[in-house]
C-alpha cells in the first residue's frame, strides 16, 4: 500500500470521522473489484476477499477454494485438488475450504491505480451511510448552517461534515440567499434519495417559527406556555395562538419579551416577516375579534356546530383591513382556528333582511303559520306579537299575499298569545 493510500485513510479517519473499519472494508471492496479487472475469470470465484496489513503497507488477496479429491478436479476457480492442498496446508481435509493467496505479482502498485476511483466512490457511500445515521432521528429539530452553493433552484447547506438541502418548495419567498449566509433551517426529513442519504431543509415550514419560539421563550421550553397552533404564510406573516399552564403567567406577554425583545429576535431570524400573537380561548367570538385587530368588527356570528364564523365589519375601508393583503389575515385566521371565518362590510338592505327573517322564524313558530307567510307580515312592519295585535285584517290582506280570512285568524291568535 503506497503512501498517498495511508494519507488517505488518516484523512477519512480524522477530517470525516470515519472508523477505521469503515475505511478497511472500503478499501477491501476496492481491491477485490480491482483484481476482478486484472484476472481474467475472478468474477467467476465465489470466495473472494481482500486482507489489508496497514502497518507493513501490503495487500493480498484471498479465494476459499472447496479441497476435492484430485479425480474430481473441475473447476479452478473455486475448487483445489487435495494433493496440492496438502502442500499448502497439511492439516486440509477434503470438503473444507482452504484460504488460498491468489494475489498476483506487483498487484499492489497495479491495484492502487485500478482501486482508486472505486476507493473513493466507496469512502464516498461510508461517509454518506454516516450521515443517515447521525441525522435520521434529527427530523423536527432546528439546525444552524452556511449556504454553500445553488443547484436548479435548489439550496445546499454546509452543516458542518455534512451538507443538507433545501428544495426550491421549502425556500420562504421573501427571502434571497448568497453564498456564506449563516442562518437556522428547519429538518424537515432524512431520507435515502437518487443520490443516497439526503437531509431535507426549510426556511418555510411553519415549525420552523415554533423551534425559533421554543428556543427563545424560556416558558415554551418548560411547558407554561403552550403553542396551540400556528398559521403561516412564510415571507409575510404568521399567526400563533398560545394558552398558559400557569394563571400568573401571561403567555403573549411570554413570548413577546420585555419590549418585544424575544419577538423581535425571531422577526429578525425570519427576515422581517410579521408574527401576530395570540392567546388561545374558547369564547371564540373574542378569539376571532382579537385575530382581526385593530378592525373592531360590527357583528361576529359563530356556528360552532359547522365550525363557521361570520363576521360584519362597519364599512369597505375595515373590510380591507379586515381580510388583509390578497386576503391573507382572513385567511390566516381561519387556518389558526381550522374554521370557515367568512368576513363582509355591514349592507343597511341586509341588514333590514336578515332581521326580517329573524322576526319570520320567531312568529312563524308563535303563529303556527308557515315561514313565508310569517315574512309578509315582518317585511310590512309586525314584526312581532305586540306590533301584529294593532294591525287590521284587511289592511294585511291588501298588502301581502295572505287572504282576508287567514288575516283575520292570524290577528285573532296574535291577540289571544298577547292577552295571555
Amino acid at each position: 500500500m503506497t503512501n498517498d493510500i495511508k494519507a488517505l485513510i488518516d484523512f477519512y479517519e480524522r477530517e470525516k470521522e470515519l472508523s477505521r473499519e469503515k475505511i478497511l472494508l472500503a478499501l477491501e471492496s476496492a481491491f477485490i473489484s480491482a483484481y476482478k479487472k486484472m484476472v481474467t475469470g475472478a468474477n467467476q470465484i465465489n470466495y473472494l476477499r481482500a486482507q489489508i496489513d496497514v502497518q507493513k503497507g501490503k495487500v493480498r488477496i484471498f479465494a476459499d477454494l472447496e479441497v476435492v479429491p484430485d479425480d474430481e478436479y473441475s473447476d479452478k476457480f473455486n475448487q483445489i485438488p487435495f494433493s496440492l492442498a496438502q502442500k499448502l496446508n497439511p492439516d486440509a481435509v477434503v470438503n473444507d475450504l482452504l484460504p488460498t493467496n491468489i494475489t498476483p505479482k506487483n498487484f499492489g502498485r497495479i491495484a492502487v491505480q485500478t482501486a482508486r476511483q472505486t476507493m473513493l466512490q466507496k469512502l464516498l457511500d461510508a461517509e454518506k451511510e454516516q450521515l443517515f445515521d447521525e441525522f435520521k432521528d434529527r427530523a423536527g429539530d432546528l439546525i444552524t448552517g452556511t449556504v454553500r452553493r445553488f443547484e436548479k433552484g435548489d439550496v445546499y447547506i454546509d452543516l458542518g461534515r455534512f451538507e443538507g438541502v433545501m428544495p426550491n418548495r421549502e425556500r420562504a419567498q421573501n427571502e434571497d440567499y448568497s453564498v456564506g449566509d449563516r442562518m437556522r433551517f428547519y429538518v424537515v426529513e432524512v431520507c435515502v434519495g437518487a443520490r443516497g442519504p439526503e437531509v431535507v431543509l426549510s426556511r418555510s415550514h411553519p415549525n420552523l417559527v415554533r423551534r425559533l419560539f421554543e428556543a427563545e421563550v424560556m416558558e415554551i421550553g418548560d411547558q407554561t406556555v403552550e403553542i396551540r397552533n400556528i398559521a403561516r404564510e412564510a415571507g409575510y406573516r404568521t399567526k400563533i395562538s398560545v394558552i398558559s399552564h400557569d394563571k400568573n403567567v401571561d403567555p403573549v406577554g411570554a413570548c413577546v419579551g420585555m419590549r418585544g425583545a424575544r419577538v423581535k429576535n425571531i422577526v429578525r431570524e425570519l427576515n422581517g416577516e410579521k408574527v401576530d400573537i395570540l392567546e388561545w380561548t374558547t369564547d371564540y367570538a373574542q378569539f376571532v375579534r382579537e385575530a382581526l385587530a385593530p378592525v373592531e368588527p360590527k357583528e361576529i356570528t359563530i356556528d360552532e356546530e359547522n365550525k363557521k364564523a361570520f363576521v360584519i365589519v362597519q364599512n369597505e375601508r375595515d373590510l380591507s383591513k379586515a381580510i388583509g393583503r390578497r386576503g391573507q389575515n382572513a385567511r390566516l385566521t381561519s387556518r389558526l382556528m381550522g374554521w370557515d371565518v367568512q368576513v363582509r362590510a355591514y349592507d343597511p338592505q341586509m341588514d333590514i333582511e336578515r332581521k326580517c327573517r329573524e322576526a319570520a322564524q320567531a312568529l312563524s313558530e308563535q303563529l303556527g303559520i308557515d315561514f313565508d307567510s310569517a315574512f309578509e307580515l315582518a317585511t310590512m312592519g309586525g314584526t312581532s306579537i305586540a306590533v301584529l295585535v294593532d294591525f287590521e285584517a284587511s289592511d294585511i290582506a291588501e298588502n301581502t299575499g295572505i287572504s282576508l280570512e287567514s288575516a283575520e285568524s292570524i290577528i285573532a291568535k296574535a291577540r289571544e298569545i298577547a292577552a295571555e
